[in-house]
């Protein structure tokens, strides 16, 4: 393929000029040449490659440090960062390099993404301890994350170019750990586009249906912001306020979840679109000119009690502030409307990065706190984990990042945050882990309660604790926060290491005697089989003989079949790959991989699978393939922490599907070669080629053909015409 370069490299150099447009206004003249620099290297480092699309490498750099520079607010070593992000993956330049040019903090960062970006490009199996491994990253830095998360929505912006099943991957990886972490970053903005766009790859049609229905009743609903601007704005000019109204589409995905969670259509949630009054203030006056626009708006407009969110006099953990109300606007519709203050408006647009703009002339606000209360605590769980299993720790913090929230008090009236559905026992751990330890009971409201009690807004908390208490198992089945989960499952581990060990020695004689090595992967793998949530319960299995020599041989079967199936499907990088959809309407036979092969398999019952689906199948360990539609409730967590036993799956006609064949071809690679095979096939035999797949290694290509043939005089002819292509050396059907 040819390229004007010339081209290209004036609209690399306008592109930079777009990032550095507003840089230039906020940003000294030293700062604005370390972006230069950074551009400069960076540059240097991608100028042989180039993106699936087939443009230059450098535009994704530049647009992750707009991204950055715009969307997040992030400064200038933020935005250096961001355009070096790929250098030391991805060309010459090294660590040390980086470190020389930039010094110490810049090399870190690029760093710590670049090790990041290494660990996704491994078995998403392993993903879970990769999300370990960036929270670490984050506490140390968190404008790692905040880099690495323009990273994704860049991405994710430019999926189109990828393979539907590698759409489906990342889609899904998104929506599973990079959205909450937006979320809990107050990226909300940023949060809610990773959700828009994974639903428009997870599920299509969902995505297209609501777009469509949103767009049409895009004039309706700017006629309606503009009467309720109108009716508000004479009001709030009469009390000399600075102010602007703008009118907002909710996001698709939370319309979508609440057309699941209310069982309704898209015409039937009423409140998907909000109004958003922004109002000028001095530090002093913020909270005062909040419910002075409160009180106005809602003289104007009859409010909604059940449906008012303060966020001003509390924040959220986040450091998300502002005052919710829905109120019944103009032709007696109900309609969110948010009210916040231009320094409140930034801190919820660009979360994190935007509130140490406004630590001058405010005193230090609850979400600094907050913020660095939650990056403490993360720490913590992660350092008192180490025997969860990882996917296991991914789901306790996941759940946590997207909780709500509760508010309560100490006896001294210290407020606590807690999330919604917090205990007693969440309570006492959250004020100290020792308290937690020995907690017997509380007192809430002065009216003594269990340790299980569920906390309420406003409760005020006196726990009751005993030398003599310890934890209880039981513990665990009404603690909601990571560091209580954390600490009782730390204490009831501790207390049956020894029966651990013992067990760990009885397995690894066994494995030595059925000749399999005992390490990590292989202890992933027998945990799976038996079906157990972590390593120490495979170990305490094997010590007290639940689990014995003839359970191993069992194992040792299936893994012989499983091994089998994931060697045929795993993936491979291929020179080119043809695949379809199914076009016959008499469907009733599934297929699977690349190649279309007929498998056994079994339907998943967590979905329903019709002829026709979207389909995909899931190699598990002890029961083969089970097959899922693709808008299957379990299917994000499969392709975000399995995705290498996802294999592609597709319903043909069986009748048709008779007459196709599997040949393998083989010979010397050259330019050219793919079309010199595909024009003898599809042009001058006039077959149907149902899929095709050529690797190339060291100027050597192998590839697998399959194809729908007539007769066996047509497949002869053409085996004829592919032997006498310039470098094709072997021609078999298999």
């Amino acid at each position: 393929m040819s390229y004007d370069l010339e081209q290209e490299n004036k609209e690399i150099l306008a592109r930079y000029k777009d990032l550095i447009s507003n840089t230039y206004r906020t940003l000294d003249e030293e700062n604005n040449k370390l972006i230069r620099k950074a551009f400069d290297i960076a540059l240097d480092a991608h100028k042989e490659q180039r993106r699936k699309t087939g443009e230059p490498y450098i535009y994704h750099p530049i647009a992750v440090a707009k991204i950055v520079a715009t969307e997040i607010g992030l400064g200038a070593t933020s935005i250096a960062c961001a355009l070096l992000h790929d250098v030391i993956e991805d060309s010459d330049y090294t660590y040390e390099d980086l470190k020389k040019i930039f010094g110490e903090k810049i090399a870190n960062i690029v760093n710590g993404l670049t090790k990041i970006s290494i660990m996704n490009h491994q078995n998403i199996s392993v993903q879970s301890e990769n999300y370990r491994k960036l929270l670490l990253t984050l506490s140390e830095d968190f404008r790692v994350i905040l880099i690495k998360i323009a990273d994704r929505l860049h991405n994710m912006r430019t999926l189109e170019s990828m393979a539907p099943d590698k759409q489906k991957k990342i889609a899904s990886e998104t929506v599973y750990i990079y959205a909450p972490m937006a979320h809990r970053l107050g990226l909300y903005n940023i949060k809610s586009e990773l959700e828009d766009l994974s639903l428009k790859y997870n599920n299509p049609d969902i995505y297209t249906e609501i777009t469509e229905k949103l767009e049409l009743a895009k004039e309706s609903r700017e006629r309606y912001i503009e009467e309720f601007k109108k009716e508000v704005s004479e009001k709030l000019h009469e009390e000399g306020l600075n102010f602007k109204i703008k009118g907002r589409a909710k996001a698709i995905s939370s319309i979508y979840r609440k057309m699941l969670k209310q069982g309704v259509s898209f015409e039937e949630v009423f409140d998907n679109y909000a109004i958003r009054i922004i109002y000028k203030s001095d530090a002093k006056n913020e909270k005062f000119l909040a419910w002075k626009i409160y009180s106005i708006v809602t003289d104007v407009y009859h409010s909604n009690p059940s449906r008012m969110r303060d966020w001003i006099t509390q924040p959220r953990s986040t450091g998300y502030e502002s005052l919710h109300l829905t109120v019944l606007g103009p032709d007696k519709k109900w309609i969110e409307v948010q009210i916040r203050s231009e320094r409140m408006d930034e801190i919820a647009e660009k979360g994190v990065a935007a509130h140490y703009k406004y630590k001058e002339g405010y005193k230090q606000s609850s979400e600094d706190r907050n913020f660095e209360n939650w990056v403490t605590e993360i720490r913590d769980v992660l350092e008192q984990q180490q025997n969860l299993s990882t996917s296991e720790l991914l789901d306790n913090i996941k759940l946590n990042l997207y909780s709500k929230e509760v508010f309560v008090f100490t006896p001294k009236g210290e407020i606590k945050i807690l999330p919604t559905n917090a205990t007693a026992l969440d309570f006492a751990f959250a004020v100290h882990s020792d308290l937690g330890m020995k907690c017997l009971g509380a007192k809430i409201n002065g009216k003594l309660v269990p340790i299980s009690y569920t906390l309420q807004n406003g409760d005020q908390v006196d726990i009751l604790s005993s030398q003599n208490q310890k934890p209880k198992s039981d513990w665990l089945e009404f603690v909601v926060t990571s560091k209580a989960k954390s600490k009782i499952k730390s204490y009831l581990n501790s207390q049956k290491n020894q029966l651990v060990e013992d067990g760990k020695e009885i397995l690894q004689r066994k494995l030595r005697h059925a000749k399999i090595n005992f390490n990590d992967e292989e202890i992933n793998k027998l945990q799976k089989f038996f079906n157990l949530k972590s390593s120490q319960e495979l170990f305490l299995k094997f010590q007290n003989n639940e689990l014995d020599a003839s359970s191993l041989r069992k194992y040792i079967e299936s893994k012989n079949v499983f091994n089998n199936l994931l060697s045929r499907f795993r993936k491979s990088p291929s020179k080119n790959t043809h695949y379809e959809e199914p076009k016959e309407q008499n469907l009733d036979m599934i297929v699977f991989g690349k190649d279309e092969e007929k498998l056994n398999y079994t339907y998943a019952k967590c979905c329903t699978v019709i002829p026709g689906d979207k389909i995909f199948g899931f190699i598990t360990i002890s029961d083969g393939i089970k097959v899922h539609s693709d808008n299957c409730p379990n299917a994000i967590n499969l392709r975000a922490q399995y995705d290498y036993r996802v294999i592609p799956a597709k319903w043909v006609n069986a009748e048709s599907f008779k007459n196709r064949i599997k040949i393998e071809i083989e010979g010397l690679d050259r330019m050219g070669m793919i079309n010199d095979i595909t024009t003898v096939i599809s042009g001058a035999m006039g077959m149907d080629m149902k899929s095709m797949s050529i690797e190339s290694n060291n100027g050597v290509f192998n590839g697998n053909i399959n194809l729908e043939v007539k007769n066996r005089g047509q497949l002869e002819e053409t085996f004829k015409k592919l032997k006498a292509i310039d470098g094709v050396s072997r021609i078999r059907r298999i």
